[in-house]
């Protein structure tokens, strides 16, 4: 996703916003036509949640309309919020059918496909954790006295969060990208804690029901149309009632405490 137009309100005309999604899905093959996998439907719709805190705003002025200036750890909010409800019985119920026929997804398939939300969700928690741990120490801790010490501190981090060990040979920060050449230096947590946002925001969806016109439109007002315009936190807090909240977020991944274990029909 980005940004086409701007919203903009100068000299007493208003400029409305126009973005645009540039996907990359497979193309037909032959007499068969092209298909989403799953993954390229939660793809699409985390992109056009991207589309929406753009074209949503009410701020008129350029650099704090739509995702311009958001915060770095709340502009993924939208985006991870929409998510959700690719996951969703009554989405996947609309959304998905049978290439020939139009046929809805079976129930049992659509439990099936939810319960792989679940799937190692605490190991993949505990990988980002351990990005994330990476990439602020090596940023917060650096001393050019005793230079990066990037391995060094990586099994630091490793044998504090890590749950299976890694091979000495792995040179992972080689290919680390986002802290080294993506813009996510000092920052790569915000994917983590943009998650603990969108959850938290989309439990109270949860709370009154996942098309509660009433509870969309305080998300609009408070989130989706503010842009950069005010604090992200002071924004959410506006939200709910409240700061965020974790839990929401271990409750998806079926990984809180009082959370039912998602397991697939039959296992």
């Amino acid at each position: 996703m980005d940004d086409c137009v701007g919203r903009k309100q100068l000299n007493g005309a208003l400029t409305l916003p126009v973005a645009f999604l540039v996907c990359n899905s497979l193309p037909p093959q032959g007499d068969r036509p092209a298909r989403l996998t799953h993954d390229d439907v939660v793809t699409l719709f985390h992109e056009f949640g991207h589309g929406l805190h753009h074209m949503l705003t009410r701020i008129g002025y350029p650099s704090v309309a739509g995702i311009n200036g958001v915060a770095w750890d709340a502009v993924e909010l939208p985006s991870q919020f929409m998510e959700n409800y690719a996951w969703l019985p009554e989405v996947l119920a609309r959304i998905g059918a049978h290439v020939h026929g139009g046929a809805p997804l079976p129930e049992a398939k659509q439990r099936q496909l939810i319960a792989t939300r679940s799937f190692q969700a605490g190991l993949h928690t505990l990988r980002q954790v351990e990005f994330a741990l990476f990439d602020m120490r090596m940023h917060a801790e650096y001393d050019p006295q005793r230079g990066a010490r990037v391995y060094p501190l990586l099994a630091e981090v490793r044998a504090a969060v890590a749950v299976t060990r890694v091979p000495e040979w792995n040179r992972y920060p080689h290919s680390f990208t986002h802290i080294f050449a993506g813009g996510y230096a000092a920052g790569y947590y915000s994917y983590k804690w943009a998650e603990v946002l969108a959850a938290d925001a989309f439990a109270a969806f949860r709370e009154s029901g996942a098309f509660d016109r009433n509870t969309a439109q305080r998300f609009l007002d408070t989130i989706l149309s503010r842009g950069g315009s005010r604090d992200a936190l002071a924004a959410f807090v506006e939200f709910r009632g409240r700061k965020p909240d974790i839990t929401p977020l271990l409750e998806l991944h079926g990984i809180a405490p009082d959370a039912p274990c998602a397991s697939p029909p039959g296992m």
